[in-house]
């Protein structure tokens, strides 16, 4: 375990070296139209005067002036060490840190960016996604863990329909790479267990809605909650709890 744990911690670390440059190299999204002005707003702010104010989104920030931050380069390695660590402490040498242990990079900078923008952009998410299948499938027909193997893409499927769910319900607290992100969170969870991806899904929302009622309770404004927010790092978390913690979690709570 030691030996993983220090294998996990030093490659995921030098992984998180390359966050500026992962951020640095994603493209920027084509800028979205100007919404119309609305006629019957104006018309009333100039016939009775009120003090009518549109809470306008602040500008995206660019991602090259993300990865030009002083010091992310290091931070991210300390993180991305920290979680490799934990992994390999917890998975052993067992072929599950051949995606864990890359992934891990790749989380950081996905929450880096969701961090600052609310956004987690496709050109990562879909090939670190095509890329865990591949790894996880060739791995489960080579080891013959086909039922991890078959459990794994199950829980793919079940996350990401979860998500889509929760995205036509309401799609102003979950955007769609919430969704698409899902996808490689249940796998790796599902390859675990059922009951690490139940915690691992349920510890994502517990750590993102504490932090949001406190900020709802302290400012009082209702408008919160139709206001987006970066739910990715909160999917990376409670993925990493779920990897980590979520087997001795689910046996408690479900025997």
């Amino acid at each position: 375990m030691v030996l993983a744990a220090l294998l996990g911690a030093v490659v995921a670390g030098l992984g998180g070296l390359l966050v500026p440059r992962i951020i640095a190299l994603v493209p920027e999204p084509e800028p979205e139209p100007e919404p119309a002005p609305v006629p019957d707003v104006e018309a009333a702010v100039e016939a009775e005067g009120d003090d009518v104010r549109t809470v306008d989104e602040p500008p995206k920030v660019l991602y090259a002036e993300i990865a030009a931050r002083p010091g992310l380069g290091r931070r991210s390695a300390v993180l991305a060490a920290v979680c490799g660590g934990l992994l390999g402490g917890v998975t052993g040498l067992d072929w599950p840190l051949v995606w864990l242990v890359p992934l891990t990079p790749l989380a950081v900078a996905l929450s880096v960016i969701d961090w600052h923008t609310r956004l987690l952009p496709r050109v990562i998410v879909i090939p670190l996604t095509l890329a865990a299948i591949v790894a996880v499938t060739v791995v489960g027909l080579a080891t013959g863990e086909r039922e991890a193997l078959v459990r794994a893409l199950l829980g793919m499927v079940a996350a990401r329909s979860f998500y889509w769910a929760l995205w036509g319900i309401h799609s102003a607290g979950i955007g769609f790479g919430d969704v698409r992100l899902a996808a490689p969170v249940g796998l790796v969870l599902a390859w675990v267990g059922w009951g690490p991806l139940m915690i691992g899904l349920w510890a994502g929302f517990l750590a993102f809605s504490l932090p949001a009622l406190v900020a709802l309770v302290v400012r009082r404004d209702r408008k919160l909650l139709k206001k987006s927010f970066p739910f990715g790092p909160f999917m990376v978390i409670g993925a990493l709890v779920g990897l980590v913690w979520g087997t001795a979690l689910a046996g408690r709570i479900w025997g």
